[in-house]
Formats: C-alpha cells, structure tokens, sequence
C-alpha cells in the first residue's frame, strides 16, 4: 500500500520531486527523464509511468532556469523515438503469439486490444495520436510491430509523433507552468492530461464496438 500511495503521490506531485531531485544530484536529472520516458515508450509492460505531466513539469522548470530547454527537448525526442523504436521491435518479435497471452500484472489485455482496435481503424496516424493518450501510447508501437507495420513508415510517424509530444507538451509548460493559477491547480491539471484522454479512449473504442456489432450483425 505505502508504493501504491507514494507512486500517486509522485503523479501528483511531480513538480516538487523533479525539483528536489535537480536541487540534490544536478545534471542526473536528465539521466532520470531519459530513463523514465524511454521506458514508458519502450517496455509495455509499464503503461502507468507520468510522461504528460512530467514533460509539462520539465518545461515548467526549463522556464524558470531550473532546467536547459533545448538540452530537455533533444534528450526526451531521443527517448521518446527510441522506446518506440524498442517497443516496435518487442511487437514484431512476438507478433501474432501476443493475441494470445491472458491479463496478468505485466500485461493489460484489454488496454492491448483497444490499441489495435484504435490501430487497425486509423493506421500510421495512431501512432502520432497515441502519443497524446496515456497507456495507448506504450502499446501502439507493439500494436504496429505486431500488425508487421512497414519499418519505414512506422519511423516517419515515430518521429513525427515523438517531436509534436515532447516539443509541444514541454513548451507549453515552458510558457505557461509558472503562471500562478497553473502552479496553484496543477495537481487538478495532471488528472486532466490523464483522464480527457482516456475519456477520448473508451469512446472510441465504445464506437468501434458498436460498429463492429452493427457489421457483425
């Protein structure tokens, strides 16, 4: 239970971790956010990892010199495009064997299945899109590998993807993180970059079913 609390707790509070972390070990910080944002891209069985608040927060820092812009910028694209690129090839490794496997602590079946439902619906643009949407975003690049995507076409949209969600989310946050009314409701904030998405999820997904029912039917 004490994890449980502290990792929500982190969520929350994102802003005042990564501060203490940059006060007491320096430039490891960047190391830290690497690590954090290649791993939530990249292994797919860590979906739950804060990468929207988190790059809202750096820029926050960056704004007020806490933090280098264009150094946090380059290192988390690198990391961003990299997990994908990593998560691609775990799909393709796997492939068709993963339509199989049964929820379990390191797998969300479910998550797995409106990933492709989302993937097979709006191809290569999902992996942009995905980018936007938490625990979407850890599976449709292992949705991609999975569905064999051409390796070409899937590092155009990696790219693409990594660069409008690491740039814009951290310039946003750039801008506006030190804004009184966002640094008094950030944690409202953060619950907002994870549950609208989510809510844009299960609607789409709620929609696919129905027209798969109505195809079906």
């Amino acid at each position: 239970m004490e994890l449980i609390s502290f990792f929500f707790d982190f969520i929350l509070h994102v802003d005042k971790y990564l501060e203490s972390f940059v006060q007491n070990y320096g430039p490891w910080v960047y190391a830290l956010l690497f690590l954090v944002i290649f791993v939530e891209t990249g292994v797919v069985v860590m979906p739950f990892l804060p990468g929207d608040s988190l790059l809202f927060v750096v820029g926050a820092m960056c704004g007020v010199g806490l933090m280098s812009y264009p150094l946090s910028v380059g290192l988390l694209f690198a990391a961003a495009v990299l997990g994908n690129q990593s998560n691609y090839h775990i799909g393709r490794y796997f492939g068709p064997k993963v339509f199989q496997w049964e929820d379990s602590r390191f797998f969300n079946k479910r998550a797995f299945d409106q990933a492709h439902s989302f993937y097979e619906r709006y191809g290569g643009v999902t992996i942009v899109a995905a980018r936007f949407m938490p625990f979407l975003r850890t599976f449709a690049p292992f949705v991609a590998g999975v569905a064999q995507m051409n390796r070409a076409r899937f590092v155009f949209y990696d790219v693409t993807g990594g660069a409008l969600w690491v740039g814009g989310i951290i310039t946003v946050g750039y801008f506006f993180g030190d804004l009184p009314f966002v640094k008094a409701h950030l944690d409202k904030i953060i619950w907002a970059m994870i549950f609208i998405p989510g809510l844009v999820i299960l609607l789409g997904a709620w929609k696919a079913r129905r027209v798969q029912a109505k195809l079906s039917g």
